[in-house]
């Protein structure tokens, strides 16, 4: 397609894929990933690979699952226009949502996307929530533990990482190391799941087709910066105090994420509103290589991505991929 635009190039892609699966004799996937870091731009591609492919998207994000957390969290809502999107939205702020939580949503949104005949396409950057669907991760519900909480209360946050790590020496998510509440709900899971044979929930059987999206690296830090910039002008302080004043108190903000913790401590004046901005964007920056990290690490245990280029139109760069599938 050298020598056409972006949008001529991308119809012509969209028309051969729009009765994807019908010429198909059997489709070579049942789920289409795209991931990246933070400000990659993956809600504009995932609607518009929706578009083409008769799709609805799943929402892989840890924080859009909660309800008032908009600005904070980059909905961006408005870009899915007619597209559904699934997972977003459903608790309330303040609450628990689990990894256990999110596999289950996730199997329900992708039965019923499926049932439709159409396409689930699951939308993230959450590595944990991703390897969690891709590596199929055996998990258990597992209730709050009232004795067990009254025996590890005798122990400090030191003795509680150990007691972890030998349940569990290989640890997923590292901030359960780090967090006195995460340290306690960790080790209730850990014991449950030597206690327990066999897992609650099963996942379906998946095919997935995975594509990631890459920047270079001061592009990216250019796109976080200036997003940022964006959301503490389009009302993000305003939101998390109005969520503080709904109830969520400081220390459950701080638990949400790098942008209602900073931002919560401006409010609580422990930052002037410069030192704020500077540490969040700095904090944000370190978070868009962690996730980066989790990427290959995925990778390394089997997980096959195929990585696109940002800024060179994204979109019809996958579609074309697929189209030379079949």
């Amino acid at each position: 397609m050298e020598g056409l635009t972006t949008p001529e190039a991308l119809r012509i892609v969209i028309g051969r894929q729009t009765d994807y699966h019908a010429c198909m004799r059997k489709p070579p996937f049942n789920l289409l990933v795209l991931l990246g870091p933070t400000a990659s731009g993956k809600t504009r591609v995932g609607v518009d690979l929706a578009r083409a492919l008769d799709g609805e998207i799943i929402s892989a994000d840890s924080r859009q699952v909660f309800r008032g957390m908009d600005i904070g969290t980059g909905k961006d809502i408005e870009e899915y226009g007619e597209i559904p999107c699934h997972l977003i939205d459903i608790a309330a702020a303040g609450s628990e949502f689990s990894v256990f939580a999110f596999q289950k949503a996730f199997i329900r949104a992708f039965e019923e996307i499926s049932a439709r005949r159409r396409l689930p396409i699951l939308v993230g950057g959450t590595g944990l929530y991703l390897d969690a669907v891709l590596r199929n991760y055996r998990l258990l519900e597992v209730p709050p533990d009232p004795a067990l909480r009254a025996e590890l209360a005798e122990h400090d946050d030191e003795g509680l990482r150990q007691r972890l790590l030998e349940l569990k020496p290989e640890q997923h998510n590292r901030t359960d190391l780090d967090d006195r509440n995460r340290l306690l709900r960790a080790i209730e899971i850990a014991r449950a799941e030597q206690c327990a044979p066999e897992p609650v929930l099963a996942l379906p059987e998946l095919s997935a087709r995975v594509f990631g999206l890459r920047w270079p690296r001061e592009t990216l830090r250019r796109r976080i910066t200036a997003r940022l910039k964006e959301r503490l002008q389009n009302g993000m302080i305003e939101e998390v105090a109005a969520l503080n004043k709904a109830g969520v108190s400081w220390e459950e903000l701080d638990y949400y994420g790098l942008e209602y913790r900073f931002v919560g401590r401006y409010l609580q004046g422990k930052l002037n509103r410069n030192d704020m901005t500077q540490k969040l964007n700095s904090a944000i920056h370190q978070f868009a290589k962690r996730q980066e990290t989790w990427f290959r690490r995925m990778e390394k245990h089997g997980v096959a991505i195929d990585w696109v280029a940002g800024e060179n139109h994204p979109a019809a760069a996958i579609l074309a991929l697929l189209d030379a599938d079949r």
